[in-house]
């Protein structure tokens, strides 16, 4: 069982930066994708960023340009630098790994971080 620990967030002023962290563990193995996805009050969760075992990374068109995310494949941990923040940003923001790397096989199975609040204020 992966277990994931996140931190960093809390509050910012649109235009500054905060950065979030998440570390994996209870495992062996490698995570396959690791990423960061966000929820705002009556909305539905969506994806912010991911960043795979080899280094791909996707973004939410929204984020493009302001944040980055990166990853230490050694260590099954993420981290996402928030530039450039603005209102809309402020969500909870949960830390998400997909796939799992036995040696040579892949196992489907996916995990959620418990969530950290980001808010952006004016």
């Amino acid at each position: 069982q992966v277990q994931l620990v996140e931190s960093g967030g809390g509050l910012a002023q649109a235009g500054g930066s905060l950065r979030l962290s998440c570390a994996a563990s209870g495992t062996n193995g490698i995570v396959n994708i690791m990423g960061y996805y966000r929820q705002a009050p009556g909305k539905q969760r969506e994806l912010v960023a991911t960043v795979s075992r080899v280094g791909r990374t996707e973004y939410a068109d929204s984020v493009k340009g302001r944040f980055t995310i990166s990853r230490d494949g050694a260590k099954n941990t993420v981290s996402l630098q928030m530039n450039s923040l603005k209102l809309e940003d402020t969500a909870v923001y949960y830390c998400k790994t997909e796939g799992l790397w036995i040696g040579s096989a892949i196992r489907k199975e996916d995990y959620w971080g418990q969530g950290t609040q980001v808010t952006v204020s004016s």
